[in-house]
């Protein structure tokens, strides 16, 4: 006999998989619900924390920004009114119109081309980020500061070589420092910086064919990159060769200077010495004859033992100078002239 399931038992079973159908369905809304919300509130807190740490890179930015240009003006008016107040005072005073000066006033008028023509453009890029005045002028800024900066470094081997005379060679200094030696130098040391800044620039044999493409094709970019035969041929006018120059003429400078020195201290001690023999040596001639003086019988009939008369005291003192190399100059005594003349 079969049995068959009573239907409350049959309710119950469907009952039951209803609920745990239901109660899955929940879940997953559930899950999928509280997914989208996490995903929306990390989105929306990362996308605050992003704008938070962009605003703080703003403000970081524009803080180095402004203390950079600060720093970039500070430098470009400092070099500008030095360089001015230099050429001003050798202007307004005569004194200082001298040969050498003409170096001085010549460097101070490069170093304010370097601040007005290349520092300048320097600062608009670092302020800026690129270059904005275009390709042409790309190459008019990078040849007036390699023009600029070259002749202030020549000026330096000008004065250096000046110097050199005037303090090693000063017996020869007036006849070779003349004033047409003085404006060949500084002619050169404005001629040869366009050598290497202007002409080589301009005919694009500073650098690679692959950087003037890459310079046609990006205007915004004003970059100095050079190959290898020009870096070497400026390098050798603008530094190496004066840098040699002024360091062989200032080190025969300083040799000149200590051996100056030496010799100076050499005749202040022999000097001090002759003086203090000399003054030994009058000291005690003096005492031996004033003793001498007092042991003789008086020439003028006073009694022994007295000072003795003015006459023979300028005598004494007359005699006593002879014989020491010293000067004295014999006055109010009738019997000077005469025996000074039988000294002689």
């Amino acid at each position: 006999m079969e049995v068959s399931e009573s239907p409350d038992e049959e309710d119950v079973e469907g009952s039951i998989e209803n609920n745990t159908k239901a109660i899955s369905r929940s879940d997953f809304f559930e899950v999928i619900d509280s997914t989208i919300r996490n995903v929306l509130f990390e989105d929306v807190t990362g996308s605050k924390e992003k704008e938070t740490e962009v605003e703080e890179n703003d403000d970081r930015n524009i803080f180095l920004m402004t203390l950079k240009g600060i720093v970039i003006i500070g430098i470009i008016l400092t070099a500008l009114i030095g360089n001015a107040v230099v050429v001003a005072s050798v202007r307004r005073h005569r004194k200082l119109r001298v040969p050498t000066n003409r170096y001085v006033v010549s460097l101070a008028a490069a170093d304010f081309l370097v601040a007005v023509c290349a520092m300048s453009f320097n600062a608009s890029v670092e302020l800026s980020g690129h270059w904005i005045f275009g390709r042409t002028m790309c190459d008019v800024w990078n040849s007036m500061d390699v023009y600029f900066s070259t002749a202030s470094i020549l000026h330096l081997c000008c004065i250096s070589v000046d110097r050199y005379y005037a303090i090693v060679r000063p017996l020869e200094y007036p006849a070779i420092m003349r004033r047409i030696t003085v404006t060949c130098m500084l002619a050169s040391a404005w001629t040869l910086p366009a050598l290497i800044s202007f002409i080589p620039i301009f005919m694009g044999w500073y650098t690679t064919d692959e950087h003037l493409k890459f310079l046609q094709e990006n205007p915004q970019v004003c970059k100095f990159m050079v190959n290898r035969p020009y870096a070497l041929i400026s390098s050798s006018i603008s530094f190496w060769i004066p840098g040699f120059v002024m360091i062989v003429m200032y080190f025969k400078i300083y040799k000149e200077a200590v051996r100056q020195r030496e010799a100076l201290s050499r005749a202040s001690s022999n000097t001090i010495l002759n003086s203090i023999h000399l003054h030994r040596m009058s000291t005690s001639r003096h005492h031996s004859r004033a003793s001498h003086q007092l042991l003789l019988p008086p020439s003028n009939g006073v009694e022994f033992g007295r000072a003795p008369s003015y006459a023979s005291a300028a005598e004494l003192n007359l005699e006593n100078a002879v014989r020491s190399n010293s000067i004295v100059v014999v006055v109010a005594s009738p019997a000077g002239p005469r025996k000074f003349l039988e000294f002689i």
